[in-house]
């Protein structure tokens, strides 16, 4: 991962004066930019040179945005910023369910765009506190290389999941808020966002539960937050 402030990032755009007016702002704040029109040349770059973060355009003229989400956390796991016009909460939930980390509408502003960018690269980096295997019960998170096992299944966890698993796993049997999880994970900007939070408690819980749609490790408390329990538990409030 490079350093914050000379990070690499990846554009996504069909629109020419479009995607050049943001790379432009990337390197006025001191970023490296490449710039792509449509989702296979993104392809192509991310298998040439990956970036340290993406930029990703719903709107393309080859594929899918949503698609391409999907397809490029399949092959990465570096944090993705999808821009859009479409501000819905059904195009929201559904970047985050295909792996993206954030989700900015048009228009913006420069300063919003790289807030967003900055605090998405700080959580990137891996976890200066912890060392070595963090457990609870069945579950081991490896601060080294970001991964997770759960019973004889080990997965690599995207910026996001990892910070997010790492919270649980500190807090091991805990009930943690809604607002400590967005403030912790995503920042204090977001402690409303709680559809964020529903839809990565339901992404870890493909990883983690034998029954992701009966969880009884990652479990909900219902208008509270949400707990890992080192042992079964059920589902004490509902699944949201």
């Amino acid at each position: 991962m490079a350093d914050e402030w000379s990070a690499s990032i990846l554009v996504i755009e069909d629109e020419p004066k479009y995607r050049r007016l943001i790379a432009t702002n990337l390197v006025m704040a001191g970023y490296q930019a490449r710039e792509v029109g449509d989702g296979y040349l993104a392809l192509q770059e991310l298998y040439q040179n990956e970036p340290d973060l993406i930029l990703l355009d719903l709107r393309l003229p080859d594929m899918d945005g949503f698609t391409l989400c999907q397809r490029l956390r399949k092959l990465t796991t570096v944090p993705i910023l999808v821009l859009t016009a479409l501000d819905t909460e059904e195009a929201l939930v559904q970047s985050l369910d295909l792996g993206a980390d954030d989700y900015i509408t048009k228009p913006f502003s420069a300063s919003e765009l790289t807030a967003r960018i900055r605090a998405l690269l700080r959580r990137s980096q891996p976890a200066l506190t912890s060392n070595g295997t963090m457990p609870c019960g069945r579950v081991r998170l490896d601060a080294k290389t970001r991964e997770m096992s759960s019973g004889d299944k080990t997965v690599r966890l995207t910026p996001t999941e990892w910070r997010l698993m790492r919270e649980f796993v500190l807090h091991c049997g805990k009930v943690l808020p809604h607002e400590h999880l967005l403030g912790k994970v995503w920042g204090p900007g977001y402690q409303a966002e709680h559809e964020y939070l529903r839809v990565y408690v339901r992404r870890l819980r493909q990883h983690l539960e034998p029954d992701p749609h009966h969880p009884v490790y990652l479990v909900s408390h219902a208008g509270i937050g949400y707990a890992l329990y080192p042992d079964p538990r059920g589902e004490l409030g509902g699944r949201g």
